[in-house]
């Protein structure tokens, strides 16, 4: 394995936790839209930042053609992401144990999708982690 593969893992968990900590954070007198737009200016700020590390081969016009609909799936769910964590939180769950919830039906629902659409499977350990999960 490379150091990519472990850089990579610590980037998404180190994200994830910086995430959850900001949403819990925002205040309730917030307004949500506002909040999700200022997100999005940082977003976009930090990613154009990005593109010396990530070069474009061609230009943005060649890149944009690359891209598929997926792009644009993905920035809906995160929209829906951000207003529902946001929600979550300010409803009541608590930072903990509303995200092993959120986390573990997440998965589930993936599991299902994997198995359909991506051909993947579970192995032994695979399941024994999923029902110690639930449990």
């Amino acid at each position: 394995m490379n150091h990519l593969y472990w850089f990579s893992a610590v980037l998404v968990v180190s994200a994830n936790v910086a995430y959850h900590i900001g949403q819990k954070s925002i205040p309730n007198e917030a307004n949500p839209a506002l909040s999700i737009i200022v997100t999005y200016l940082v977003a976009l700020v930090l990613s154009l930042g990005l593109l010396p590390f990530f070069p474009l081969e061609g230009g943005v016009a060649a890149g944009l053609k690359r891209l598929n609909w997926s792009s644009a799936f993905v920035g809906m769910s995160i929209v829906g992401i951000e207003i529902g964590y946001l929600v979550f939180y300010r409803s009541g769950w608590s930072l903990s144990i509303g995200l092993i919830f959120s986390y573990l039906l997440v998965s589930l629902v993936l599991i299902g999708f994997g198995f359909l659409f991506f051909k993947e499977r579970l192995n032994m350990v695979n399941y024994i982690g999923v029902g110690l999960a639930m449990v």
